[in-house]
């Protein structure tokens, strides 16, 4: 497991800007906020925007027309910064677009002996193979999610089946050297220890059949559970696990024998005569090679037939879905990738696990015959 970066995350220049209001004289009142650095990560900022009669906050990071802009209701706002320099900031606490509050401020970042949050090396697949068309992909090059992702929110009921133990957050999910960075927290939110986040395709992308790549970096150490999964689109009129659940890598942390850091698994869902049923197969990383530090591509082959699991195309289970009972596989499947924190099959964190984790996903592809 790589270090913690070392960071020297120092001055935060803090001027006390002027506030200006917009058109109307009906402009939220008492705007004020935080800027807090994190200890444990270079580079990671949050920020906490309050106002009287606001309806949602903006923050915009830089003078320039193409720099960032956030929108975000609740005023709860993190970036990852990348690089040493002063980043001027423009906070404003709206009532509507025209009808707003703000303040300019200037954050000094400096990073001193970083650790790269996004591996620059590992295995990586094409984007076109013989017999199959890319129909659908996402490589996380924008400065925004696009918006074939949702989010959901909170601890689900029963910690989203699994007893887990976070809150998931829209805000714990950047986007960062042309990957997307899920990152779990020990925080306090929402009445829980942890934070992190869980984004689906629900609605927007759902796929029967083909070879799906995803290429990703995982977290470490033990109660951590990093999972790239499938669920059935029609779990809300079915329900689990008549919906079908296909877990194209799930990895439990830790060092848990027949788990651990070392170790990911591929696994099948099905309902059998109204019984929860599911088969998979697991593959050690390669020597000298780490799930942590450097990215592997997670993939399924899948059709009428059969669903194939690979890692780094190096097949390691097959399940047979031609069985009467096994219709679910069938059907279209929604994708989810989410940061789990504790649950029933990875246990608790506990004294050697360290906060915050992180998995980094370069891209997804799905490509059809």
């Amino acid at each position: 497991m790589s270090k913690l970066p070392h960071i020297l995350f120092l001055t935060m220049l803090l001027s006390l800007g002027c506030e200006t209001e917009g058109p109307s004289a009906n402009a939220p009142k008492n705007l004020a906020y935080t800027i807090v650095a994190s200890t444990q990560t270079a580079g990671l900022v949050d920020i906490t925007v309050t106002a009287d009669a606001s309806n949602y906050f903006t923050l915009k990071l830089g003078q320039d027309p193409n720099a960032v802009l956030l929108n975000e209701p609740s005023g709860q706002f993190a970036h990852q910064f990348t690089q040493t320099g002063d980043y001027p900031v423009r906070i404003r606490a709206h009532s509507t677009f025209d009808i707003y509050v703000e303040v300019w401020d200037t954050i000094h970042i400096e990073l001193v002996n970083q650790t790269p949050l996004v591996p620059t090396t590992g295995y990586s697949t094409p984007m076109s193979y013989p017999g199959y068309t890319l129909v659908w992909n996402d490589e996380f090059d924008s400065t925004a999610l696009s918006d074939d992702w949702t989010f959901e929110i909170g601890n689900g009921n029963w910690g989203w089946g699994n007893n887990e133990l976070e809150y998931y957050r829209a805000e714990n999910t950047t986007l960062l050297n042309g990957s997307i960075l899920i990152t779990a927290k020990e925080e306090t939110f929402g009445g829980f220890q942890y934070t992190s986040s869980r984004m689906i395709t629900k609605g927007k992308r759902s796929f029967k059949y083909g070879r799906i790549d995803i290429r990703a970096a995982l977290p470490s150490g033990q109660g951590l559970w990093p999972a790239l999964w499938m669920l059935g689109e029609n779990i809300s009129t079915v329900g689990w696990p008549s919906c079908g659940e296909i877990d194209i890598m799930e990895m439990t942390g830790g060092s848990t024998p027949n788990q651990g850091d070392e170790r990911i698994h591929g696994t099948g869902h099905w309902s059998s005569n109204g019984n929860h049923a599911y088969t998979g197969g697991s593959i050690v990383v390669p020597n000298g090679s780490s799930y942590q530090n450097e990215f592997h591509v997670y993939s399924i082959i899948w059709d009428a037939n059969s669903i194939k699991w690979y890692r780094d195309d190096v097949r390691y289970y097959t399940l047979d879905i031609t069985g009467s009972d096994k219709t679910e596989f069938h059907e279209p499947f929604y994708f989810i990738f989410n940061v789990a924190v504790g649950g029933i099959w990875p246990g608790s964190p506990n004294s050697q696990t360290t906060f915050p984790q992180r998995m980094a996903v370069d891209y997804i592809r799905v490509f059809q015959p």
